[in-house]
């Protein structure tokens, strides 16, 4: 039996040499270009990346900081997910141009529109500092000090890689601070919305299909990005170009079959792959719960006042899809870590970890007590959980009076401080200082703009006095903020009256009473404004929520620790490290799953499968009249399969996680096939334990993209500046495999 353990251990703790776990960094592929061969890559690694010449990674971008999307043409054009882009679309919808329902297509680049703030970054280099860090740090160190001295070694590093050059650059931390990359970059600041299919498209199946397969939605959306006439970054102006990017994606038209290579590149948010058992059993019993709760109350407020009117539902159609996007995750993430015995699996190598540890003294000096401080830190920190989740999700990200109060109050602070420091000054320096006041006033004014253009005070009244009486339900009074103390103290439990109260009072309560204000500033109004104590009170509960340091350092340096002895434990093994927003690649084939007993997905859905799901009564599966009319006569063109299907979506093994949103799927020949866009519910504990048998990349088929810009928005221009390829296809070897196996069940059936 033990000799049996040992051997699934091995198996389990060696998974990223044996399944498509992996979030790749492109400097490192030569790790992985064997394996990526053998499975249908056809391109050398300098290809997919080169600081020298362009290559797959001058064509990847982060989307904003929270998303990735590709270049698909030499003008800059880029596409992404429409959920990716669906701030920017709200932004411009209103109830007489609603782009949300009615979706938007320039047909040509003086229609494009520009987004303020939003930004695209091209990865320039990276390089492997390990060596420049480490030397700087000592066992003697508390965490907190080694982060200090790297954040200090890693802003030098930077400065010297981008001196002389208009890049960014920074220096991240991999393998819980055992290893650390330079990364450098250049970042476009005017880019332009071109087009969007209608929500119905883009978002069909809202949150009932949202990690769910087989889905059947159209995420895409188009940007492009502008340079100045130099080529080089520039603010928005009328005069900039579209980018010439250094390398731009070829579209293909080929498809997929069962067993094809894919690949996809991109910027993954976060993952806890290395994550303890202790981490799970606190991830599930706490932390997920708690995250629904406070959700599904915002939820309920906002769908409340956006199902009653038009101008509020376009005003929080973007807040709401934040919300929700990660209301579903912690649903089926706590679902599926108990579902998938993932704590039994995280045991069971920690277990083999501490065999290991007391083999030896020098590991035992070095690694013994890692468990014990892993048990220790989230014993510790346990009572504080829920509290922590609800100062964030209730507290300083929930009532949105607070936060704009806690902002507003802020810059006056420092308004108020200058014009005491005005008072004293005389002559020029009286005058540039009144000059520096005015501009505080004049974007504070331009921000409230931007704050009250989408607001609803009424829905925010009401989510003020729910989450305020969650809060103090929930959370243990001890555990409180100090503020909600008093408010229920002096309202007796009535929150309603609360915050009834404090919208009538406060000046931020709406635009104009903000207007009058800005007129003639006076620090004593801000003093008595209640929204503004609610801010700073929340605030306050959010920063000591997360001042735990004595436990955080234990458990820093525990991470630490057990990554280091994991490694090298299994010094044979290719560790990826976790996700952190950086570029990735990770690669895998198109495949179905059997998602549980009895039932089996195939690997792609069609057009069909829209009319299958289409209720107009239902806002999640509306189809618009030319999108049903275009189905049933099956006017696809060339972008049908070989079957006459239109292909709408496709799922591959790929490792993939929040901020891949957007990412290209790479054929083998470095052709974009499709835009990865969810996972699938088997799966969601993913992003704390690979499940190489059922976990799913969910992506767009690029042919259904390039069937509803031409077919459905007649948008031709932008199919004409693509570089579109369609070449007879040799399907690879395990897709062979795949498809005599098929073949030869469909006999023995029929002779049966």
């Amino acid at each position: 039996m033990k000799k049996l353990l040992s051997f699934f251990l091995a198996i389990a703790l060696a998974l990223p040499a044996v399944a498509n776990e992996g979030m790749w960094l492109p400097l490192l592929l030569g790790r992985n270009y064997a394996d990526m061969k053998a499975n249908g890559l056809q391109l050398t690694p300098e290809q997919i990346y080169d600081v020298n010449n362009g290559s797959l990674k001058d064509a990847i971008v982060s989307f904003g900081g929270f998303c990735t999307g590709e270049i698909i043409s030499s003008q800059g054009l880029i596409l992404t997910n429409h959920h990716c882009g669906y701030g920017q679309i709200q932004s411009h919808s209103s109830t007489e141009n609603d782009y949300l329902t009615d979706g938007f297509w320039a047909y040509s680049m003086e229609d494009e529109l520009p987004n303020e703030g939003l930004f695209v970054r091209f990865l320039v280099r990276m390089e492997d500092v390990t060596n420049k860090v480490l030397p700087e740090l000592n066992d003697d160190m508390s965490e907190a000090d080694r982060n200090k001295a790297i954040a200090e070694i890693g802003k030098k590093l930077a400065d010297e890689a981008i001196e002389g050059t208009h890049y960014d650059a920074n220096v991240r931390t991999f393998f819980h601070g055992n290893e650390f990359y330079l990364f450098v970059y250049e970042t476009f600041n005017d880019v332009r919305l071109v087009g969007t299919p209608p929500e119905a498209v883009g978002k069909f199946g809202g949150d009932t299909d949202n990690w769910m397969w087989p889905r059947h939605t159209g995420d895409f959306s188009m940007f492009r990005v502008y340079s100045g006439p130099d080529g080089k970054p520039a603010e928005y102006s009328t005069e900039n170009i579209p980018l010439k990017p250094k390398h731009h994606l070829p579209v293909s038209l080929d498809g997929v079959v069962d067993g094809d290579f894919t690949m996809v590149m991109g910027y993954p948010g976060s993952t806890d792959r290395y994550l303890s058992s202790y981490g799970v059993k606190q991830a599930v019993d706490l932390y997920g719960p708690a995250v629904v709760r406070v959700r599904d109350l915002k939820l309920d407020v906002m769908k409340k006042y956006m199902s009653a009117d038009a101008a509020t539902r376009i005003q929080y159609a973007s807040k709401y899809a934040r919300v929700s996007n990660y209301w579903k995750y912690y649903i089926g993430q706590t679902a599926q870590l108990q579902s998938n015995g993932v704590f039994d699996k995280k045991k069971a190598i920690e277990d083999e970890f501490q065999a290991w540890v007391n083999q030896n003294a020098d590991r035992k000096a070095k690694y013994g007590e890692v468990l014990t401080m892993f048990d220790e830190a989230y014993k510790a920190t346990d009572a504080g959980v829920t509290a922590g989740v609800y100062a964030r999700e209730a507290g300083i990200s929930g009532p949105e009076i607070a936060l704009q109060g806690l902002r507003f109050n802020r810059t006056m602070q420092a308004y108020f401080a200058a014009a005491e420091k005005a008072e004293e000054a005389e002559g020029e320096e009286k005058e540039a200082m009144q000059k520096r006041m005015d501009a505080v006033i004049d974007a504070l004014k331009s921000s409230a703009d931007e704050f009250y253009k989408d607001y609803n005070v009424a829905l925010d009244e009401e989510m003020t006095a729910k989450l305020m009486a969650l809060y103090a339900q929930d959370i243990a009074v001890n555990q409180q903020p100090e503020i909600l103390k008093e408010i229920t103290d002096k309202y007796k439990g009535d929150y309603a009256k609360y915050a009834s109260k404090t919208f009538s009072k406060s000046i931020l309560r709406s635009k104009e009473s903000l207007m009058e204000y800005l007129e003639k500033p006076k620090a004593k109004t801000l003093s008595k404004d209640p929204a503004i104590a609610l801010g700073e009170g929340l605030y306050a509960a959010y920063q000591a929520s997360s001042d735990d340091a004595g436990n955080g350092d234990k458990l820093e340096k525990a991470y630490r620790l057990f990554t280091a002895g994991l490694r090298e434990m299994n010094s044979d093994v290719n560790y990826a490290p976790d996700a952190n927003s950086t570029m990735r690649l990770t690669y895998g084939t198109v495949g179905s799953y059997d998602g549980r007993d009895a039932v089996h997905y195939k690997h792609y859905t069609t057009a069909q499968g829209i009319l299958e799901k289409m209720d107009n009564n239902d806002p999640e599966f509306v189809v618009p009249t030319k999108l049903e009319e275009l189905i049933k006569r099956k006017d696809f063109g060339r972008f049908a399969n070989a079957e006459g299907e239109l292909p709408v979506c496709f799922i591959h093994n790929t490792d993939i996680t929040g901020g891949n949103s957007g990412s290209p799927v790479i054929n083998g020949k470095g052709h974009l096939i499709g835009t990865a866009f969810d996972g699938n519910w088997e799966a969601m504990s993913g992003d704390i334990y690979f499940e190489p048998e059922i976990q799913r990349t969910i992506s767009v088929d690029i042919r259904y993209t390039l069937f509803i810009i031409e077919k459905y928005a007649g948008a031709h221009n932008l199919l004409r500046e693509m570089t579109i390829i369609h070449e007879t296809k040799e399907p690879s070897a395990k897709a062979k495999a795949a498809m005599a196996k098929k073949e030869e069940a469909t006999n023995a059936s029929e002779m049966k």
